[in-house]
């Protein structure tokens, strides 16, 4: 089965489908070892790592598409990526979802901001008028080869108009094409459930860090968030928020050491080489190193074959 076609089934299957964030090889290697079975790469995630700069519109599309490509290329899993605004009117859509579609993902996203567009969770968003976003839906299904891939549909008009809004702006967007829903940055329970009920299509739902302002949507469990209607949440910012962690403990540890004449050794939570090593594929490198590149005096390619 395509992936595009798996991801549009787990959408629609009637358990809640939980996806992390990927925003590297590693989490994206992680997140299918952990049996995870999709993938939301984050936005935020790959500006923020590739660019070491806050998600505001500073990543455009080319940076995008690459970092997709090789995110696609090394896990089996259907990934859904995140396409910002499309980068541009309906036309540069049409072009930044087939462009998309050939990178490998199984389906991306595109919201209703204006650019340069800001993190869902952050103050002073804008809002493209409905129609324009219609418009840019049409042209995001249009541009599907494969009918499977997944074309997600974001509105961000919360803070910016209300509820009734969103209710609105999602139904049209699914009026248009879009096969999945997404209203960033509520801030309830009974917000999610009234967008549950009320929409024509599955509602997706973001847990991010959960900071209780009135612009970030409260964290509640996966169980929680059936009961309410959701079809799928995605954590983007849970494996970069981890890393940093990581990171800076290591840096400590590193830190600390510089002071003695002792060995600088891991941290007790860091991964050894070998735990490394069977990550990240070595073992099917070195197979195909042997398939392909003999020793001298052994057989040949076309014999070991």
């Amino acid at each position: 089965m395509l992936k595009s076609a798996t991801l549009r089934t787990l959408i629609q299957a009637p358990e809640l489908l939980v996806m992390p964030g990927i925003f590297d090889g590693f989490s994206a290697r992680l997140v299918e070892q952990a049996g995870f079975t999709a993938g939301f790469i984050s936005g935020g995630g790959l500006s923020e790592t590739l660019l070491g700069y806050s998600d505001v519109g500073l990543m455009g599309f080319e940076l995008n598409l690459a970092a997709i490509t090789r995110l696609a290329a090394c896990c089996t899993l259907p990934l859904l990526a995140d396409a910002d605004t499309g980068y541009g009117n309906a036309v540069n859509v049409f072009h930044t979802a087939r462009s998309f579609e050939q990178a490998g993902v199984a389906g991306l996203m595109i919201e209703d901001q204006t650019w340069p567009k800001r993190c869902g969770h952050m103050q002073g968003k804008e809002v493209i008028s409905a129609e324009e976003m219609v418009e840019k839906l049409h042209a995001a299904c249009d541009a599907r080869r494969d009918k499977e891939f997944v074309v997600k549909a974001r509105t961000d008009a919360f803070a910016t108009h209300g509820l009734p809004e969103v209710i609105r702006r999602l139904t049209l967007y699914a009026e248009a094409g879009a096969d999945l829903l997404f209203a960033d940055a509520l801030v309830s329970e009974p917000d999610i459930e009234v967008v549950a009920r009320e929409v024509p299509k599955p509602l997706c739902v973001n847990m991010g860090f959960g900071i209780r302002t009135r612009s970030t949507t409260p964290l509640i469990s996966p169980a929680r968030l059936q009961a309410l209607g959701v079809a799928v949440v995605i954590y983007p910012r849970l494996l970069t928020a981890c890393a940093i962690r990581g990171m800076q403990h290591g840096l400590t540890a590193l830190r600390d050491a510089m002071q003695t004449p002792t060995v600088v050794e891991r941290p007790e939570l860091a991964v050894s080489f070998e735990e490394l090593n069977a990550l990240v594929g070595f073992a099917e490198l070195e197979a195909r190193e042997r398939r392909y590149t003999p020793r001298l005096g052994s057989e040949s390619p076309t014999q070991a074959r």
